[in-house]
């Protein structure tokens, strides 16, 4: 079995000194076992730090780091991925003022951004543990070896296509390199056509299993997955495959049909998926009938413990300041109190009293009070951050919850109903509520946009898939005449807020950047309530300035 060792640090070295507001940045795996061929949970060890690296941010507890000199929890990879992908967006504003957080919340990021620098080298870490496994494995023929060596291509994809999506173009190395060589930097469609090429052989090959154990990706995680690049194609390669992402969709959702809500597959309440019970619907977890995670990172409050996924979003939508939230109530015993959604977030649920997927928000300001002789009511959705003062430390905004500590048992009929009288979950510091990744509803409005924006597809089926997941939520069915973008993107944002696909939906249908941006609050400059147009070149995050003076035959890209 060969060994080798690829420890990626953006192109460059494997000790790299940084700024000292970053530090020296090392990211070898500490348990010498990793390496070790001689120990008999070899493979499993090196498998499992695939999907650690994920998961956490170190192996010696929640306040360690694989990336030495970054905070362990602000680079986690899960929080990552929302701090870039939902804090520009018009779903979130973040009111601490911690390093380099204002910059991505206002959309005033410049190449310095501390959090961006985390970010890159947090992704390409975890392509680097990958390919220490997929290297230590490349003589291995045995069926359990061939089963984790194609999920440790899915999720390496799936870290190519975080880099590609957020910086376009990519430090790029396989397991096939010479020892010793370096990585080099290729384009965005040079990305995409490599995470394809991979995804299709793992999925046409059916290299996956269809049934996984539990925590593990198998074929619906990385066929959806394949199905986002393409639904995503336009943009990563400059050509669109609707029809491609299409018939991925319809290949999953043939998979689940005939279970769960009206036989779609979907889960029956929405809310149970953002449970401390969420564990069943995920890949292998049992409910077979209702596996709508398709790919998700699995959290458990003992063993695998984080700052970042679960309890990052669940910490941080909870607060007692400024909002009486007992955080008895959503299952945490941290409340953090630092997510608010702007009014544009919000108002897409004015008039929908039915809609589940708001339920456990504090809407306005709670309780009532009446500021410059205004009155703003408990459930205001109006309130436009009274009092801001630029600090990022503030009482305005909705505090929006989504995923929480609760059980399923806490809820009646698929409703948490927030109440003076709590409920009886165990409140934890840190959260077992399961990551989703890719969800089934997620798939269902992939092909609506499909049929929305490509004109692919059939109506009345692309109708029938959006109103799947309205009417699991609570919502009023759409009509045929309602097929249209904006209303496709904010039944996205209804659906998925929090789970990482935001600015990319907005990039995508031309609304985050550019004349067809829509303007929201804060957005584009600190000084302005009302928000402002943000530049083109934003639709990417600029290449660490950090990484081009270690490896200076990368480039930055435009604007930057």
């Amino acid at each position: 079995m060969n060994i080798k060792k690829y420890l990626l640090l953006g192109g460059a070295a494997l000790m790299m000194g940084m700024s000292s507001c970053v530090g020296d940045l090392d990211i070898q795996p500490n348990d010498p076992n990793l390496v070790n061929p001689d120990d008999p949970n070899f493979k499993a060890n090196t498998i499992a730090m695939c999907y650690t690296g994920i998961a956490v941010s170190g192996i010696k507890g929640a306040g360690d780091s694989y990336v030495e000199g970054l905070d362990a929890g602000t680079s986690a990879y899960l929080r990552c991925t929302v701090m870039l992908n939902e804090y520009p967006t018009d779903e979130l504003i973040f009111v601490w003022s911690d390093p380099g957080i204002p910059d991505l919340v206002v959309n005033t990021w410049g190449s310095e951004n501390s959090i961006l620098m985390g970010a890159y080298y947090r992704f390409l870490g975890h392509i680097a543990l990958c390919n220490q496994f997929l290297s230590n494995t490349a003589d291995d023929t045995d069926a359990e070896t061939l089963e984790m060596r194609a999920e440790a291509r899915v999720l390496r994809a799936y870290s190519y296509y975080n880099m590609i999506d957020m910086f376009g173009q990519t430090s790029f190395i396989t397991e096939e390199a010479a020892i010793g060589e370096a990585p080099k930097q290729i384009s965005r469609a040079e990305g995409f056509s490599f995470i394809e090429s991979e995804l299709k052989d793992v999925v046409d090959n059916r290299l996956i299993a269809e049934t996984p154990v539990y925590g593990r990706v198998g074929l619906d995680g990385a066929e959806a997955l394949l199905a986002r690049l393409y639904l995503n194609a336009e943009v990563f390669s400059g050509k669109a495959r609707w029809a491609d992402c299409q018939e991925r969709c319809q290949n999953i959702i043939r998979r689940h049909m005939g279970g769960g809500f009206q036989g779609s597959g979907l889960a029956e309440h929405y809310l149970y998926l953002f449970c401390r019970d969420n564990k069943e619907y995920m890949p292998g977890g049992g409910n077979k009938a209702e596996n709508e995670i398709l790919f998700g990172i699995s959290y458990d409050d003992q063993m695998v413990q984080s700052y970042g996924g679960s309890t990052f979003l669940i910490n941080s939508s909870v607060g007692a300041d400024c909002y009486y939230m007992s955080n008895a109530k959503y299952g945490t015993s941290a409340p953090w109190s630092c997510f608010r959604a702007p009014r544009q977030m919000a108002e897409k649920f004015y008039g929908l009293s039915n809609d589940v997927r708001c339920s456990l928000w504090m809407k306005g300001i709670y309780p009532a009070i009446t500021v410059d002789g205004k009155e703003y009511d408990a459930e205001d959705y109006s309130d436009e951050f009274k009092g801001f003062t630029g600090n990022w430390k503030t009482c305005g905004g909705n505090a929006m919850v989504k995923f929480t500590g609760l059980r399923k048992s806490d809820a009646n009929d698929g409703t948490f109903k927030v109440d003076a009288n709590g409920f009886s979950s165990i409140n934890t510091d840190f959260a077992s509520t399961d990551m989703p990744i890719i969800r089934l509803a997620d798939v269902y409005l992939m092909y609506t946009e499909c049929y929305i924006n490509g004109k692919t597809g059939d109506q009345g089926t692309a109708l029938d898939y959006i109103n799947y997941v309205r009417e699991r939520a609570g919502s009023y069915p759409f009509g045929a005449e309602d097929l249209t973008r904006q209303n496709l993107m904010d039944e996205r944002a209804r659906e998925l807020y929090y789970e990482m696909t935001r600015r990319t939906d907005l990039v995508r249908n031309g609304m985050f950047t550019g004349p067809t941006q829509t303007v929201w609050q804060f957005k584009g400059s600190t000084d302005d309530k009302e928000g402002t147009r943000i530049p083109d070149h934003f639709d990417l995050f600029p290449i660490p300035n950090a990484v081009l003076a270690a490896q200076p035959d990368f480039k930055q890209n435009p604007g930057y």
